[in-house]
């Protein structure tokens, strides 16, 4: 017998899950008078690098050389009509916040959760008496979008957020003929969400879930609905109750209880340009960023007891690198966690050509006062705050390369190739 559920007393709102087609590579094409839907172009991170990562790629280029998204520049053909262009994350910002103006002439900032750069939600249930139906709400987004930005936004629309999301990633966003919209309710999730496979393609099910309810002879969303929910949550915890309830289309998500957890941790990853086999180089590369990220904790007034250090090394040997972590008296000043960081980089450094540098920070706390020591001058103490907070302060008015040490300007210094990125990616902003 299939176990079916009841829906009668489930939430029933009208969300929009609204995506912009191939967002990066799509505003690449419209700078370039290009149709979005029929341009060549592949947005490549580091495209002078054998191994650059795309990071989007426009329908033409997925449909007619399968590159997409997470492929890399050697996957594409020497010989294709593929435009190769660097990311410009500036410029992809400001088109996301000209995006979201559109929205809010349909809905409150309360009923919009801004999912990704590309994507985000609006409850629209409040909207109707104003602006129609759901669908036609999703209409009218998308001609406002077409004629102000000449970019194409697909839309699921569904009883909840789990609903829409489902119905833009399986069906919307490759359904021209429906104007990519696509609209899944409760009444039909038999016929939609059963049906999604493999497991891994559902929203909130990874290869490793996958991989867990594989072990436990579950193996289509089907099997997992149909399943005993009290073991699912007995084996897997309440993420296993929670994906029983998503099976059947269940999501009782309240935009308003959504929040950005505070950051428990502070981190700076740096993929160098070339193996590092001069220790001062990897010394230059770690002050620098240890430096950034002692800033960020002044910025939000907080900090840190316990320092990380990973280094990945070269692909060339058997050595993959390390990662160790000290804890030290909570402070945010960038002089002791400059010395706690090259601690741990004299300590477990064995000499080998170094690639990748992380600098972590955990142990986030709010900054109560002046931390005093035995070993240092209160005088020396408030003088060397007052310092790092005068460099934050020319930094932030004159930018990050305003004031950097000389050592950053010599072979090896990677701050004024960092001071180009933007969410890890080229700007794409002269400097």
């Amino acid at each position: 017998m299939v176990q079916r559920m009841d829906y009668t007393h489930e939430p029933r709102r009208q969300i929009l899950c609204i995506d912009v087609k191939s967002f990066f590579a799509s505003v690449e094409a419209v700078d370039r008078h290009l149709h979005p839907l029929e341009a060549y172009i592949a947005v490549v991170s580091k495209p002078e690098n054998n191994g650059g990562l795309v990071l989007a790629a426009s329908p033409m280029v997925k449909q007619t050389y399968g590159i997409k998204t997470g492929s890399r520049i050697y996957d594409i053909p020497k010989r294709s009509k593929i435009q190769i262009v660097e990311p410009r994350m500036a410029l992809y910002l400001e088109k996301n916040i000209e995006i979201l103006k559109i929205f809010k002439q349909f809905v409150s900032g309360t009923d919009l959760m801004v999912y990704s750069i590309d994507e985000s939600f609006l409850d629209v249930t409040h909207s109707r008496q104003l602006f129609g139906s759901a669908e036609e709400i999703a209409k009218k987004i998308q001609y406002l979008v077409w004629k102000k930005m000449n970019l194409v936004v697909t839309v699921g629309i569904g009883d909840n957020p789990l609903l829409a999301k489902l119905a833009l990633d399986h069906e919307a966003k490759n359904n021209r003929q429906k104007n990519f919209i696509a609209d899944w309710r409760y009444e039909l999730v038999e016929d939609t969400v059963w049906t999604i496979h493999p497991m891994a393609e559902f929203w909130g099910i990874g290869s490793r879930t996958e991989a867990r309810l594989l072990r436990m002879g579950i193996s289509s969303i089907y099997e997992l609905s149909q399943f005993d929910v009290h073991q699912l949550k007995k084996k897997i915890g309440v993420i296993g109750e929670q994906l029983f309830y998503h099976a059947h289309g269940i999501d009782r998500t309240q935009f308003s209880e959504t929040f950005t957890p505070r950051s428990t941790s502070f981190s700076k990853n740096q993929i160098l340009n070339r193996d590092y086999t001069d220790k001062h180089e990897v010394e230059i590369v770690i002050r620098e960023m240890t430096e950034e990220n002692a800033m960020r904790l002044r910025k939000h007034s907080v900090t840190t007891s316990v320092v990380k250090l990973s280094l990945g090394y070269s692909k060339h040997i058997e050595d993959k690198g390390f990662s160790h972590q000290m804890i030290i008296e909570a402070t945010d000043s960038s002089k002791d966690l400059i010395h706690s960081l090259l601690l741990l980089f004299e300590r477990h450094y064995t000499y080998k050509p170094v690639r990748v540098i992380n600098v972590s920070f955990g142990k986030i706390r709010p900054k109560q006062s002046l931390q005093l020591n035995l070993f240092e001058e209160t005088q020396q103490l408030i003088d060397r705050e007052e310092l790092d907070k005068t460099i934050d302060h020319i930094r932030q008015k004159y930018g990050y390369t305003s004031l950097l040490h000389a050592s950053s300007l010599v072979h090896g210094g990677m701050a004024l190739q960092r001071s180009k990125l933007l969410g890890g990616h080229r700007s794409g902003i002269q400097k």
